[in-house]
């Protein structure tokens, strides 16, 4: 288990923004886990996942790739990650990280000294996830409230509740019960990681921009001037803009700049297209971020990237 830190490492005054951080090893004190493995921990980061951005993403699957390169004994890795950006590390790992033993990400909604905390229950569930084999091949998941989650698919949609980790129109990969795993998918069997890191020294920037009724083009154009790569529209409705930020926006394609549309509806599609954008399909605009960052290591070409988000979907 690699410990990053997050709401499942707090406690104290938590809720009033003074709280203190726990280590991976006290979270580990849960009645009955050493009985489902042999689990050992490393204290990777202790932060909040607001802090857990691309420079930390390279770190942290370099290191699980080490640790499943030396460590032929592992089943899998669980890695406890603050809930406000999980989605993104899960998902940037699940891209990067190959072989077929299984990576877990969880973490809790509530700290790991409050009544009702759902830590150890989830710490649970994902050690159980990681030891089955039929979790094998699925690449990177993420288990909430006795949920496993593709990292593909997952979204945190509430702020506070325990059931806040949804995976809209797609579901759970599976429910898991008291007798096991109840899996719902089969496995794709995946071993190879879609994007190899080992060369690439830093995440090439992308932004989001927020579509809304009356928004003007100037946040697109700081960010084009701040050295942009490339920009994910969160677009209203099937990836909309307003008139000023679709100028703006072609300001942006003139200069280079990948334009990637997506959502802000949280569900549904934009199609992956064929014009000057490129469409997210149903990736939200933070996953498609993900994507569009790593895909631009390779190439910066809007045929190959439409390639690759229609290959993702």
């Amino acid at each position: 288990m690699l410990g990053t830190g997050g709401t499942i490492g707090s406690a104290g005054a938590y809720w009033t923004g003074s709280s203190t951080r726990v280590a991976i090893d006290q979270l580990l004190r849960v009645p009955g886990i050493d009985s489902i493995a042999t689990v050992e921990t490393e204290q990777f980061l202790n932060l909040a996942s607001s802090a857990i951005g691309p420079a930390r993403w390279l770190e942290l699957s370099r290191r699980i790739a080490q640790l499943f390169a030396e460590r032929s004994d592992l089943r899998g890795i669980v890695v406890t990650h603050g809930t406000d950006t999980m989605e993104e590390t899960a998902y940037f790992l699940d891209l990067t990280v190959g072989g077929i033993r299984p990576v877990v990400v969880t973490g809790s909604m509530r700290p790991s000294d409050m009544a009702g905390a759902d830590g150890p229950a989830n710490l649970t569930s994902a050690a159980r996830v990681a030891v089955d084999t039929n979790a094998r091949g699925r690449g990177t998941m993420v288990v909430m409230d006795d949920r496993l989650f593709a990292a593909r698919d997952v979204t945190k949609s509430n702020s506070t509740r325990v059931e806040a980790f949804q995976a809209p129109e797609r579901g759970p990969l599976a429910i898991i019960d008291p007798e096991g795993v109840v899996y719902r998918r089969k496995s794709d069997h995946r071993n190879a990681p879609q994007f190899d890191i080992s060369a690439v020294t830093e995440l090439p920037r992308v932004d989001v921009i927020y579509a809304y009724a009356g928004a003007d083009g100037a946040a697109i154009d700081a960010v084009v001037a701040a050295g942009a790569k490339g920009i994910v529209v969160a677009g209203v409705g099937r990836g909309g803009s307003t008139q000023l930020q679709s100028a703006a926006l072609a300001r942006a394609r003139e200069r280079g700049v990948v334009i990637v549309t997506s959502t802000r509806t949280g569900s549904g599609a934009v199609p992956v297209g064929t014009g000057a954008n490129v469409g997210a399909g149903d990736l939200n605009p933070q996953k498609a971020r993900v994507l569009l960052m790593l895909a631009l290591t390779r190439t910066s070409d809007v045929v190959q990237l439409r390639k690759v988000f229609a290959e993702n979907q």
